[in-house]
C-alpha cells in the first residue's frame, strides 16, 4: 500500500469513527417505548400522548429530541418538577429514548382555548 492510499485509508476511518459516536447506540424501539407510556405516562398524559386534562401537556406528536432532552433534564434535576423529576429518575437512557420516540410517532392533536 503506498503512502498515499495508506493516509486516505486512515483518514476514512477516522471519518467513520467519529461519525459512529455522533449516532445513538441503539435505536429506539417505539414497542417498547409504549409498553413504558402504559406503565407510567399514561394517567396523566394519556396513552398517545395527548391529554384531556388541561393539567397535563398534550405531548403526543411533540419533537422526539425535545421529549428525551426534557425527561434527561428532569432525571438529573436540571428541569425542576417533583412530579416528573420522580417518574424520570428510574428510566434508563434507553427508555427515555423509546418514550421520546414513542411519543413523537403519535399523533398531535391541536386545541384552541378561543
Amino acid at each position: 500500500m503506498n503512502r498515499r492510499t495508506r493516509n486516505c485509508a486512515i483518514s476514512a476511518f477516522a471519518l467513520a469513527v467519529g461519525f459512529a459516536g455522533a449516532l445513538p447506540a441503539h435505536a429506539a424501539d417505539i414497542a417498547a417505548g409504549k409498553v413504558k407510556a402504559v406503565e407510567v405516562c399514561k394517567a396523566c398524559h394519556g396513552e398517545d400522548g395527548n391529554s384531556t386534562s388541561p393539567d397535563y401537556p398534550k405531548i403526543g406528536g411533540q419533537h422526539g429530541d425535545y421529549l428525551a432532552k426534557a425527561l434527561r433534564d428532569y432525571k438529573s434535576g436540571q428541569r425542576k418538577n417533583a412530579i416528573m423529576a420522580a417518574f424520570a429518575q428510574p428510566l434508563s437512557r434507553q427508555e427515555i429514548e423509546n418514550l421520546a420516540a414513542y411519543y413523537a410517532s403519535q399523533p398531535a392533536v391541536v386545541s384552541s382555548k378561543y
